[in-house]
């Protein structure tokens, strides 16, 4: 079994900071790409940024303020989260692609979720 827990959501006001972080955990082989998503209540799930294969890419809104970044020794992933607006306010949900022991394929595992809400 694979388990992801997300932490680090919460409120803060427009233009504070926020860190989340995704631990993953169970019979893990490797991970190859983790990444952050959000989703707006009625809406699907959108990429806000993503790390695999040495390189990281972000949703075009949040270039400039979020960073992701990846411990691979922790099977954690982060997303650190400046300047935040209240269109940020979302359910974030961290993914990672990974192979477990013993299995060949790869698999994609999501988080639970985590309420931000930026708001004065």
């Amino acid at each position: 079994q694979v388990q992801l827990v997300e932490s680090g959501g919460g409120l803060v006001q427009p233009g504070g900071s926020l860190r989340l972080s995704c631990a993953a955990s169970g019979n893990i082989f490797s991970i190859y790409t983790m990444g952050w998503y959000r989703q707006y209540p009625g809406k699907q799930r959108e990429l806000v940024a993503i790390a695999g294969g040495g390189t990281t890419n972000y949703a075009d809104s949040v270039k400039g303020r979020f960073t992701i970044s990846r411990d691979n020794a922790k099977n954690t992933v982060y997303l650190q989260m400046n300047s935040l607006k209240p269109e940020d306010t979302a359910v974030y949900y961290c993914k990672m692609n990974l192979q477990r022991v013993g299995v060949r394929i790869m698999y994609d595992y999501w988080g639970q979720g985590t309420q931000v809400t930026v708001s004065s």
